[in-house]
């Protein structure tokens, strides 16, 4: 269980300070562009800990063709007959690009192992391989950082509860999280235990208490921003030019399109 929550953090601090952050992440983004770095955040942790809420804040404001997220539905059968990290080493970033990996290779060690989605065996080769894994990235040149989202079972019950009565967000709730509420010391368990073989010092954990979503998102990105040693990257000045005069381009009359229906002016009248 994650530590007592705290009040929650006044919406117009959180806000302020979100833009400061996103402000800062653009110029991460740029010195990634500029630079040819490779950056890969894992996003891990309960299901309703708030890792969704905390990429899209991250993603808000970043070019799509720098910064991208990585979420991977359930393996194809080919894909179950490869060597597990496979997939993974496929959403990598190439040079001047940042991965955002909502969910990642540690599902073996998490919903695999406690659904039984992998034997006994692949999971302990796993949790031998995954720290080898990772340090081939990092000697590869390539920035890791791992963030473990942990929130209370009471607050884990609250939001799923929240979701059930809210049909714009029932879709987020599947059986596989109502099937981790009975399953919460087992999941408590498995992530100890990943903990013990992954939580290196070449590639560490971060903890982020997530029971008010509003710390766990500014807590998380000033870190992410305090541990890459990134700077501001000068971008070219851009003027527009002059429109050039018309020389008799005539626009088609209207009729000869099809557009959409005025639905502001339908809501106005």
């Amino acid at each position: 269980m994650a530590g007592k929550r705290r009040d929650r953090l006044p919406r117009k601090l959180y806000e302020a300070e979100l833009l400061r952050l996103q402000y800062e992440l653009v110029k991460l983004q740029e010195w990634v562009r500029a630079e040819g770095v490779r950056l890969v955040v894992v996003f891990e942790g309960r299901d309703a800990a708030g890792k969704g809420g905390a990429i899209k804040r991250v993603t808000e404001y970043l070019n799509p063709r720098i910064a991208r997220v990585a979420a991977l539905p359930a393996p194809t059968e080919r894909q179950r007959g490869q060597w597990y990290f496979q997939r993974y080493v496929e959403q990598l970033p190439a040079a001047g690009e940042i991965v955002l990996f909502d969910r990642s290779w540690y599902n073996r060690a998490g919903v695999e192992k406690v659904m039984g989605f992998c034997t006994a065996e692949e999971h302990q080769q796993f949790l031998r391989q995954c720290p080898t894994f990772e340090r081939m990235l990092i000697e590869a040149g390539i920035l890791l950082r791992k963030y473990w989202f942990s929130v209370s079972d009471v607050e884990q019950e609250r939001r799923f509860r929240d979701r059930m009565a809210d049909p714009m967000r029932q879709w987020k709730l599947s059986p596989m999280d109502i099937e981790s509420i009975s399953r919460w010391e087992d999941y408590s368990r498995a992530k100890d235990e990943m903990f013990v073989h992954t939580d290196v010092p070449e590639s560490p954990w971060y903890v982020v208490e997530s029971d008010d979503k509003r710390r766990s998102r500014i807590n998380m990105i000033s870190h992410l921003l305090s541990s890459v040693p990134y700077r501001e990257v000068r971008r070219p000045e851009v003027e527009l030019p002059p429109r050039p005069a018309s020389h008799g381009y005539r626009r088609p009359p209207r009729d000869l399109q099809t557009y959409v229906p005025d639905h502001g002016a339908a809501l106005e009248a």
